[in-house]
């Protein structure tokens, strides 16, 4: 029908944030966005506007995609904290461990990458991070730790579990990325067990 969008936007975002997640906003073009969502120019732009507008889009769609995993994970942290914490790194493993999906974080790899981004692009990934520590801060709070612990604990692993995305891109292997978690858990569980 006429003047209707013909494509599956959900589909065509897609495509474009895995295009972003794998080469970087720099690296990627608007060719490159067209060839990986087999739209033209011209849809990409009447449909998502120029390249930071869609860039912003595939953030909020990552972010809407592994959200909830996290949430999800955290959500028993009142009553078991050291497994809820495990689930959460355990979406970021399984992230990485997807043949679907690059190796990394687009949040990560877009934080690394603020200094030469628009300033509402790198607001954006600083606004990820930041829910990121929230969402692990609230439940440690729920698990009874001290708010200064709970505020520490929440800034440590929200560092490790973006450390494991950039370690991922490294070649860094399964064995090596649960390595780094179980550290952390155990250290987590000190503080527990003390009832900080």
């Amino acid at each position: 029908m006429t003047g209707k969008k013909q494509f599956d936007v959900g589909v065509a975002l897609d495509a474009a944030m895995v295009q972003f997640w794998r080469a970087g906003h720099a690296a990627t073009s608007v060719d490159d966005l067209s060839r990986a969502t087999g739209l033209n120019r011209s849809s990409l732009y009447s449909s998502f506007g120029d390249k930071d507008a869609l860039y912003l889009r595939c953030l909020d769609r990552y972010a809407e995609r592994y959200g909830h995993r996290y949430d999800l994970a955290l959500s028993r942290a009142a009553e078991e904290p050291l497994p809820a914490v495990r689930a959460f790194f355990d979406v970021t493993l399984d992230r990485i461990a997807d043949p679907d999906v690059p190796d990394g974080c687009l949040v990560a790899q877009t934080a690394m990458a603020a200094p030469v981004l628009s300033p509402a692009i790198a607001a954006r990934a600083a606004e990820a991070l930041g829910f990121q520590r929230a969402r692990l801060r609230t439940a440690l709070t729920a698990a009874r730790l001290a708010e200064n612990t709970a505020d520490d604990f929440a800034v440590h692993l929200a560092a490790v579990n973006q450390s494991l995305a950039v370690l991922s891109r490294t070649g860094a292997s399964g064995r090596h990325l649960r390595t780094v978690v179980d550290v952390s858990v155990t250290a987590l569980a000190h503080v527990v067990r003390a009832g900080a």
